[in-house]
């Protein structure tokens, strides 16, 4: 679907130019002038361009006169540029072979003496290859020395009788048996001969492979035939080509190296044929006459392949023609009128040439450009023009998805077309050819374009040219203007007066582009210093965006009345103004709303257009998250976008078209329908394009909420309806499926809540709005507003199934189609619960009915039912749906209240049993006592206590509080004083609730049990010692007068404490001094070497020998590397099958445990000495205030000397706790050095198995922990310390 447009042209005036090159590094044109029949002299020039024209500089010049009298003047046969020397060599048909030195320096290389047939340097420029007019092939090296000689025989055409199995020919169509049996299929019908052609010329023509390693030579075999032999680079012989009637001398060998071309000219028309290396052939295209004649009288045809293997060029003796091949067909893409004498494509530019003619150099590059119409809607009907000779195929691919070669209209011209321009809204299009331009209407008719038909002919002869007029390219300049370039000529063409004028004192415009808005057309030109101007009536103004180079491909648009210009460079750069946007772009669209572009990675991508060209976004190459990238077939290149339809048309390399519909056109086109309120378009192109339908009111919930009614008339079918309704979900689409990437996003990263609301919901909101709207419809769709109360969340099931009863009233075929739906949205067994809570049996068997129940299951059950009473009924309905609370209160209803009592003892329905009768005395304290009974039996023994307690069974709640242990050992003695209770008994409930105390460590309340109620003074000031209450122990002791016991009792509880409480900061101060260095030192190791420390436990204490493979071969080697583990990549590990899975989860317990330990010289050693020390220096500030009260009461007690070492005590290891927070806990932000930040792990949801435990141990280090609080003790200045 792509065009040749020319983008640059040049021409320098100079006569009798035998041969040209190019200068790749200088990217410049090397050409020879002379020898001819009247001078001998050769002549280089350097020619180059120089603004707009082409500038020359002689190089050197020689005498070279012809070296045999049947040769009246001597030919140049190769011109070649040396890239690598700078020189220049060239071949004369005399036998010489010369050089020219970058310094001028003119020097024969060598010389054959029997002439020189032809010759061709191989594309490396290592190998000359030369073919004698005595029929000797001579390869030589870059230096001339020989490499080979190979003589050319007719023992050569040996190789050509290959054997045709006629593939695709009519000798293998099937014909039936009779005719098939008459001959062998292996043999053609026909097989040519190799009669010469009528134009034989005896030339004998050169081709190299593009990779150089073979070489073709066309030559006449001595009394034979025209073959093609195919030669290695070593000399060898490999084929030659199979017999070939009318076969002329011309061969050129594809680049690419699957096809040599060559011309075969039969009787009715002139072929381009196609042979194989093998020599076999392979297809072949009709040519074209040119203007200047049938095709069948031109001689000396030649043919030449571009470097990349793209364009083959036709040279015929009045022009050049330049063909292309697509989906097999090939189309005719430019006629350049020259009389060429010698043609030269650029060796890395592929689409620039040289030709020189007898007269003059023209310099002319081209483009791949393809003409499409505008893609501003409504208009956008995908218009696209390919060029194929005299005839535009032209398409509206909106309408008709017509594959090439195939077209929908073919319109003809009076010559070959050069370039094609549409018009506003694409209803005329204007046909740039040779002999003028054709204006065509191309009117619509019902919304589709109809054929076109001709306005106007605007011939170039009827304004004044010169002769060197070369008509280039054409654009839309306004609504009533197309604006027409040539070479050193500007036209305009007025729609009005229908006529062509010459434009003068306007830039040179190597390229156009139109851009079309809702207030008309503007044309746009650049420069070839990438400056743009806008095409104007009076004069050509230079616009604000500027490209920094000349971009062969651009756009122009407008986005907020702000001028935008997009261009891309041949290299693949896609500029936006003169910022560079990306950097591997193949092709590229613009539309109102975004900038459409495909990338050599294989992606189509787009960007939202914005006034200021700085905030344009380009997405990631991320197609799985951002609706802004999608990947397509490789190879494929845009040819238009129909934003209308929210599609885009793609090619691919073959020529084969695709439409595809990208979520981000269509999502956008369905954003801005809701806008509009077209609710009915924007569900259909959901539906279409597989869509989540929650846009429809996620996107504007306000509006959709206000307009309902009207959502439901545009929707109109029922099932449209219920589409929609079932397809509602609590996740807000526009936040997490389509978020709209055009708009800001916010500075915080947005995290969805995708759990469902549990009141007021996105769904029930909007089911609740459509069975609003639905209330005056209900006649018309009952089926609507039954699936809008099923899909509610939850289902409202009663809801719907009360509507199918209220229609079993009034229509009993209506009710059966609403059961049927129902049950084909919700679980048929579910819903016949439903209706038997509703208590309505009928419904129920109508619903049970649609089941695939037998009806032996629900009959008899159902009949029972009808037998029962109504409240009987509704018991056993609601015990059968096991809704055991509402069975309660009819038993009530019922007033059986043992059958009550029992049902609640069975279902533990006490708290439904207690509601219920909480106002009648005599059985709430029945069902109290069950209520006692259950928990009891559930070990609750407290509540049991209190149970037992509200109805005075004193006996049993001691028992229950007893058992509920310390916690409630006031409520124990209080109702055990309640009850006749011995003395013994009562001091043994005591002694057994004081130990209790003991042991949960309440020493206080184990204290007051011995005081008040075991009268044991001693034993309570014991209890006081031990939970460091010195105050409360020496007060008892002087208010019960026993003062001995202060020494016995009180002492003795001083000296333990002290003890014990030394001996707990001596362990402390050990481990802190034993931790600390260590903690210090894996730290410094983790720094130091962090790949040892890391990995170096990783291959389980192994020792690995270096000749030892440890590649990833068996399930040893499946953790995760070094880099990989340190870069979260959890994909790149456990891929080698299930077994690995399962092998994992064991893994990963194992380094759980592992981790748990913390065992020395694993890297989970500091991470679990860092815990230690937490867990150590809570424990000492827990401790402080008891050992303050200790010192305290050894200071009362005359004890100074032991409270003073227990206060120093305390001091050290306060101090060692303060140097473990600041040496273990530290800031990062103040210089110190976190121990895991060489392990640079990334979360992301960690590996699998014990890399995944490695893992969350790395990232979890890397997180700053708060340290632990450390005050100091307060210290007594009694003591002086």
């Amino acid at each position: 679907m792509r065009n040749l447009r020319n983008v640059r042209f040049g021409r320098w005036s100079q006569a009798n130019i035998t041969a040209t090159c190019w200068d790749p590094e200088h990217d410049e044109t090397i050409c020879a002038v002379g020898p001819t029949e009247t001078s001998a002299r050769i002549e280089l020039f350097r020619v180059s361009e120089k603004g707009e024209d082409l500038a020359h500089e002689l190089l050197t010049s020689w005498d070279s006169p012809s070296p045999s009298p049947d040769l009246l003047a001597d030919r140049i046969l190769s011109l070649q540029y040396q890239n690598g020397t700078g020189s220049i060599c060239i071949v004369l048909e005399g036998g010489d072979i010369v050089s020219v030195s970058a310094d001028g320096q003119v020097e024969i290389m060598g010389s054959i003496d029997s002439g020189i047939a032809a010759a061709r340097w191989s594309p490396d420029e290592e190998l000359l290859i030369i073919v004698t007019k005595e029929q000797n092939v001579l390869f030589l090296g870059s230096s001339f020395d020989p490499v080979a000689e190979v003589p050319m025989t007719e023992e050569d055409l040996k190789l050509s009788k290959q054997v045709s199995v006629g593939w695709g020919k009519r000798e293998t169509q099937f014909e039936g048996r009779g005719a098939k049996a008459l001959r062998d299929p292996t043999i053609p019908l026909r097989v040519d001969s190799g009669v010469p052609s009528k134009f034989e010329d005896g030339v004998t023509t050169i081709s190299w492979r593009g990779d150089g390693a073979f070489v073709a030579i066309n030559s006449v075999a001595e009394g034979s035939r025209r073959v093609i032999r195919v030669y290695s680079r070593e000399g060898e012989l490999d084929s030659a080509s199979e017999a070939v009637d009318g076969l002329e001398s011309a061969l050129s060998w594809r680049p690419a190296g699957n096809l040599m071309a060559s011309i075969q000219r039969l009787e009715d028309r002139v072929d381009v044929v196609y042979f194989e290396r093998n020599g076999l052939r392979h297809g072949e295209f009709t040519l074209v006459s040119p203007v200047s004649g049938p095709i069948q009288t031109v001689d000396n045809i030649r043919l030449e392949w571009n470097a990349d293997s793209t364009v083959l060029a036709v040279v015929l003796q009045s022009c050049v023609q330049l063909w292309t091949m697509g989906n097999y067909h090939w189309y005719l893409k430019e006629e350049i009128p020259a009389h060429t004498k010698s043609l030269s494509w650029h060796s890395e530019k592929a689409l620039r040439l040289a030709l020189a003619s007898s007269d003059s150099l023209l310099s002319s590059e081209y483009a791949f450009h393809t003409a499409r119409g505008s893609c501003h809607a409504p208009y956008d009907n995908g218009a696209v023009a390919v060029i194929d000779g005299t005839t535009v195929k032209l398409t509206p691919l909106a309408t008709a998805n017509v594959p090439p070669p195939m077209a929908l209209y073919d319109v003809p011209v009076e010559s070959s077309v050069i370039d094609v321009a549409f018009g506003r809204r694409n209803q005329s299009f204007a046909v740039l050819h040779h002999k003028g331009v054709s204006v065509f209407d191309w009117p619509l008719k019902n919304g589709r374009p109809t054929k076109p038909s001709l306005l106007f002919e605007a011939p170039f002869s009827a304004v004044d040219i010169p002769g060197d007029h070369i008509p280039l390219r054409i654009c839309c300049a306004s609504e009533t203007t197309f604006r027409i370039s040539s070479y050193l000529q500007t036209f305009e063409l007025e729609l009005a007066c229908r006529s062509l004028r010459v434009l003068a004192d306007r830039p040179t415009l190597l390229a156009f582009a139109a851009h079309e808005d809702d207030s008309g057309v503007q044309g746009y030109g650049q420069d070839r210093s990438g400056k743009l101007y806008r095409l104007e009536e009076t004069e050509d103004s230079m616009i604000i965006p500027q490209f920094p180079t000349q971009l062969p491909f651009f756009e122009v648009t407008k986005v907020d009345e702000v001028t935008l210009a997009f261009g891309l460079s041949r290299g693949g750069h896609l500029y936006a103004n003169s910022r560079s946007l990306a950097k591997n772009c193949t092709s590229f669209v613009v539309t109102p709303s975004h900038l459409i572009f495909t990338t050599n990675n294989h992606f189509v991508k787009f960007v939202h257009l914005v006034s200021n060209v700085d905030d344009l976004e380009v997405p990631s190459d991320d197609p799985e998250k951002d609706e802004r990238c999608r990947s397509v077939e490789r190879g494929s290149r845009l040819v238009t976008a129909i934003p209308t339809n929210m599609s885009i048309v793609l090619q691919m390399p073959r020529g084969n078209l695709e439409t595809i519909f990208p979520r981000a056109m269509v999502v956008a086109g369905i954003r801005t329908l809701i806008e509009e309120k077209n609710y009915g378009r924007a569900f259909s192109y959901c539906r279409t394009q597989r869509v989540d339908m929650n846009i429809l009111y996620d996107h504007q919930p306000e509006q959709f909420m206000a307009n309902v009614g009207l959502f439901l008339d545009q929707l109109k079918e029922v099932a449209h309806i219920d589409l929609f309704l079932s397809a509602l979900r609590a996740e807000d689409v526009t936040q997490t499926m389509y978020e709209n990437t055009k708009q800001q996003k916010p500075s915080a990263p947005f995290t969805p809540n995708l759990a469902p609301k549990p009141a007021s919901s996105k769904i029930n909101t909007v089911c609740d709005a459509v069975l609003k709207a639905l209330q005056s419809r209900k006649a018309s769709n009952p089926q609507n507003i039954i699936t809008a109360h099923v899909c509610k969340d939850p289902p409202a099931l009663d809801d719907g199934l009360r509507l199918v009863a209220d229609l079993m009233q009034e229509d009993e075929k209506v009710a059966e189609r609403a059961v049927e739906h129902i049950c084909f949205l919700v679980d048929v067994h579910r819903l016949y619960d439903h209706a038997l809570g509703l208590y309505n049996l009928d419904l129920a068997l109508l619903v049970a009915q649609q089941s695939q129940r037998d009806p032996r299951e629900y009959v008899p059950f159902i009949q029972d039912l009808h037998q029962k009473p109504e409240l009987r009924r509704k018991f056993a309905i609601d015990d059968h749906l096991s809704r055991h609370t509402k069975a309660l209160t009819h038993l009530q209803s019922l007033n059986v209240f043992d059958e009550l009592c029992n049902y609640t003892t069975k279902h533990a329905l006490y708290h439904d049993a207690l509601r219920l009768y909480r106002y009648d005395t005599a059985r709430i304290n029945t069902l109290t006592d069950l209520y006692a009974a259950y928990l009891e039996s559930t070990s609750q023994y407290r509540e049991a206590g209190l149970a037992y307690e509200s109805l005075q069974n004193y006996k049993k709640a001691t028992s229950c509080y007893q058992s509920a242990g310390a916690l409630c050992w006031q409520e124990c003695l209080f109702t055990a004083q309640q009850q006749p209770l011995s003395t013994d008994a009562m001091a043994d409930l005591a002694n057994t609730l004081a130990d209790a105390l003991w042991e949960a460590k309440d020493y206080e309340a184990a204290a007051t049990i011995h005081l008040d109620y075991l009268c044991s003074v001693e034993a309570a000031v014991r209890c006081l010692c031990k939970g460091y209450h010195f105050p409360a122990a020496i007060r008892l002791v002087l208010q019960r007068g026993r003062p001995e016991l202060l020494t016995t009792a009180v002492d003795a509880g001083l000296a333990e404490a002290l003890g014990s409480t030394t001996e707990f900061l001596a362990d402390c101060k050990a481990q802190l001094t034993s931790q600390l260095p260590r903690i210090a030192e894996l730290r410094r190791k983790a720094a130091e070497d962090p790949l040892e420390f890391y990995e170096g436990d990783r291959t389980g204490g192994m020792d690995i020998p270096d000749d030892v493979s440890i590649a990833a071969s068996s399930r040893i080697s499946t953790s995760a590397s070094l880099f990989t583990r340190y870069t979260g990549k959890a994909g790149s590990v456990g891929t080698l099958g299930t077994g690995v899975s399962r092998a994992s989860s064991k893994n990963r317990k194992r380094e759980e445990k592992k981790r748990a330990r913390g065992r020395k010289g694993t890297v989970y050693e500091e991470e679990y000495l860092c815990n230690s020390v937490r867990r150590l220096i809570e424990r000492v500030m827990a401790t402080k205030n008891e050992v303050e009260r200790l010192v305290f009461a050894l200071v009362r007690r005359g004890m100074a000397e032991r409270a003073r070492a227990a206060e120093a005590l305390m001091g050290v290891v306060v101090a060692a706790c303060e140097r473990a927070v600041h040496e273990v806990f530290p800031p990062w932000n103040e210089g110190g050095v976190e121990p895991h930040q060489h392990a640079e792990a990334q979360a992301g949801g960690g590996g699998g198995g014990g890399s995944g435990v490695f893992q969350e141990f790395v990232v979890e280090g890397r997180q700053t922990a708060d340290a632990p609080l450390v005050t100091g003790m307060k210290k007594l200045q009694l003591l002086g310390s």
